[in-house]
């Protein structure tokens, strides 16, 4: 299902990120890195709470706008019942509507307020999420204290939280978005969620282009959200075989945002955060220099459950698509 929206903009956007990120080769972009993982907080729940409510303020302040004339906040993150989004958002006193879709939380937040401001409901909104790369990996895997080995396909989660403000103006026009469905690649491996995420990534940028009647030369730029360099690969040659469709002017952003040769983050970056930090600050910088007009960002989510992995079953995935346009 793909949504074209007439009038709806990215005006304002804010990235705050941790250590990590902050010394990747995107360091610069960003509006704020921390230099460590706890930003002065007793725990990682906490840290990420602290991530989500100064990535709102940053955008507030960036964007010259005030808070209290936001509508509606859209945004989630990884943990159980979205728990730092939740705490985070009981300090702004705002209608907010919680969501959940792994780390496709960003994208599919751009296409549920782009829907509101487009219906005219609402006229500004702000959608946000975030990771904890020590939360998500006690969570969903171990506590890093621990010290177990990782093979080479482990993504490593990202440390950040990003927000956008929605509305009716703005140099970034949200063209379209297209919902993806849950698929199953009947793979079971936490460590490699590159190969769970890729199938439904695929299925989502082709429903993208055959519900818009165009072909994947139409965009400068194709953007996953974090399939790492072997999902990376995956893709590009799933596309070829069954759609017969190239990818050549593609990336992953879970490939940008480290230095794989100079940082231990094994095939590259995943998390909520990793798609919209990369947008958000470099590439929209690069949209704004005119390198880019039209990009489509497809993020991708396991939708994982340590329960249903502990039960043996597979994991399902899914990917939101969005269609970004410079309008300079």
């Amino acid at each position: 299902m793909t949504f074209k929206f007439n009038n709806v903009y990215i005006y304002s956007t804010s990235t705050v990120t941790g250590p990590y990120e902050g010394n990747g080769p995107l360091g610069k972009f960003f509006d704020l890195c921390h230099k460590d993982l706890y930003f002065g907080k007793r725990n990682w729940e906490e840290a990420e709470e602290c991530l989500i409510k100064e990535s709102v303020n940053i955008l507030a302040k960036k964007g010259d706008f005030n808070l209290e004339d936001v509508d509606v906040f859209i945004g989630g993150d990884l943990l159980n019942q979205i728990a730092p989004s939740n705490y985070a958002m009981s300090n702004f006193d705002k209608s907010f509507i919680g969501i959940y879709a792994a780390c496709a939380t960003s994208t599919l937040g751009l296409i549920l307020g782009g829907s509101l401001i487009e219906s005219g409901f609402v006229k500004k909104a702000v959608t946000f999420t975030s990771s904890h790369n020590m939360s998500a990996e006690k969570q969903y895997r171990y506590p890093t204290e621990y010290g177990g080995p990782k093979p080479k396909t482990t993504t490593f989660t990202s440390t950040g939280a990003a927000s956008c403000l929605l509305m009716s103006s703005g140099d970034i026009k949200l063209e379209s978005g297209t919902i993806g469905v849950a698929t199953d690649s009947m793979i079971k491996d936490v460590f490699n969620m590159g190969a769970v995420m890729a199938k439904a990534a695929a299925d989502t940028i082709v429903k993208h282009l055959k519900d818009t009647g165009r072909n994947i030369d139409y965009y400068d730029l194709v953007l996953t959200g974090d399939l790492g360099i072997y999902g990376k690969k995956i893709l590009k040659e799933y596309m070829f075989t069954e759609y017969g469709i190239k990818l050549k002017k593609y990336n992953d952003t879970g490939v940008m945002l480290y230095d794989r040769k100079e940082q231990p983050v094994y095939a590259g970056a995943s998390g909520p955060a990793c798609a919209p930090l990369v947008t958000y600050s470099y590439i929209f910088d690069e949209m704004r220099k005119g390198k880019y007009k039209k990009v489509l960002l497809a993020a991708t989510g396991a939708l994982m459950s340590p329960t249903m992995v502990n039960h043996k079953l597979s994991i399902p995935a899914i990917c939101h698509a969005v269609s970004l346009e410079a309008m300079i």
